[in-house]
């Protein structure tokens, strides 16, 4: 509940923040709530910060059947959800988003979902975390990719605009390839098991091919699509090659 509600959370958040700085006036990708009239910036502010409430209650109660230091964990991401794209200088806007992704989708997530319910955590899940955290960033470069030539010219200077059109391929193409990297890790120091990772693969290859084969625009947007699967495969798996291991 606390990572869906902050999940969903943020994109609302970011959904506004942008909508009303007209970042999203001229979009390429998939139509946004706010830059697209669909919904008042009022009503998408309320939605964000109802998630991130949300959020924060099952968070609170989580920490205090765990650990209550978690909770400023949890004003940490909430903070994090939130100045992505808001308030008066976003650090998603300076080209750190990539950064905050991996530490806050991949790191604290996943550790955090380990040491709540084991009470530690240790290698496999450290492996686990940067896995996850490589797929999310990934999912996020493809998606500033795209949005290169409208966020140069909106002023948001995202990492992929910093880098450059090729560069910013090269590092999508590395962070699709880590996990299977790490899927081969987690089977040498915890299970053979996590050799079911490996399944995750042929689904990063076809994210990456309209990556590397220059694909621009709308043709970018099933990288997106097949990263997140990507990552939802290599997840269940490692999960399952976990439990069996054990």
């Amino acid at each position: 509940m606390v990572s869906l509600s902050l999940i969903v959370g943020v994109n609302f958040a970011n959904d506004y923040s942008d909508g009303i700085r007209g970042t999203d006036d001229d979009r390429v990708g998939p139509l946004r709530l706010v830059g697209s009239g669909l919904a008042s910036p009022a009503a998408v502010k309320r939605a964000a910060f109802a998630c991130f409430g949300v959020g924060g209650a099952a968070g609170v109660a989580l920490s205090l059947t765990s650990a209550p230091w978690l909770i400023a964990v949890g004003a940490v991401c909430v903070a994090g959800a939130w100045f992505y794209t808001g308030g008066s200088k976003p650090y998603g806007y300076l080209g750190f988003g990539e950064i905050a992704v991996f530490v806050f989708f991949g790191l604290v997530a996943v550790l955090g979902t380990e040491f709540v319910q084991a009470g530690r955590v240790d290698g496999a899940g450290a492996l686990a975390a940067c896995a996850v955290g490589s797929y999310s960033s990934a999912v996020l470069v493809a998606n500033n990719l795209r949005d290169i030539p409208t966020d140069r010219e909106s002023g948001k200077i995202t990492l992929a605009v910093r880098l450059g059109d090729a560069r910013t391929r090269v590092l999508f193409a590395a962070l699709v390839l880590i996990p299977t990297v790490l899927g081969l890790a987690l089977a040498a120091v915890a299970t053979p098991w996590a050799l079911l990772t490996l399944l995750s693969a042929p689904l990063a290859a076809r994210a990456a091919l309209p990556v590397v084969r220059g694909g621009q625009g709308p043709a970018l947007i099933p990288a997106l699509a097949q990263t997140g699967l990507a990552m939802l495969v290599w997840s269940i798996a490692a999960a399952v090659g976990l439990f069996l291991g054990a």
